[in-house]
């Protein structure tokens, strides 16, 4: 595998990770720090949002163009 096929699956991989903690989240899932305090999930989530976004601009990027493998 070449180093840009196994970054765009390292990222495919980061980008289901982070989709499944958003689907754990709408779920009602509550996050603590390490001291008890509890993290905003407010702001969990839209940090996760952005990282994704983030994630996808990437991955578009290393994608073959459409026709080659």
């Amino acid at each position: 595998m070449t180093g840009s096929a196994s970054e765009l699956e390292r990222l495919i991989e980061r980008r289901v990770t982070l989709i499944h903690r958003l689907d754990l989240i709408a779920k009602g899932a509550q996050i603590t720090y390490d001291d008890g305090t509890p993290v905003d999930m407010a702001s969990e989530k839209a940090r996760l949002e952005s990282e994704i976004t983030r994630l996808d601009r990437k991955i578009l990027a290393l994608q073959p163009p459409a026709g080659q493998a």
